[in-house]
């Protein structure tokens, strides 16, 4: 498995593009655009329902 990480793409508050890892902790990221913080963190897996 690949040791990259995604980075989002953008604010989910203002939709700017200008993010920048927080040093808050792990999946921080700041927006430059709205001084906003926010956390991004991966869940797992949904199983996809089986339709008959």
């Amino acid at each position: 498995m690949s040791e990259s990480r995604a980075a989002p793409l953008y604010c989910p508050y203002c939709g700017e593009e200008d993010l920048r890892p927080s040093e808050e902790g792990h999946g921080t990221w700041e927006c430059r655009g709205c001084a906003r913080a926010f956390t991004v963190k991966f869940v797992g897996l949904v199983r996809k329902a089986v339709s008959r």
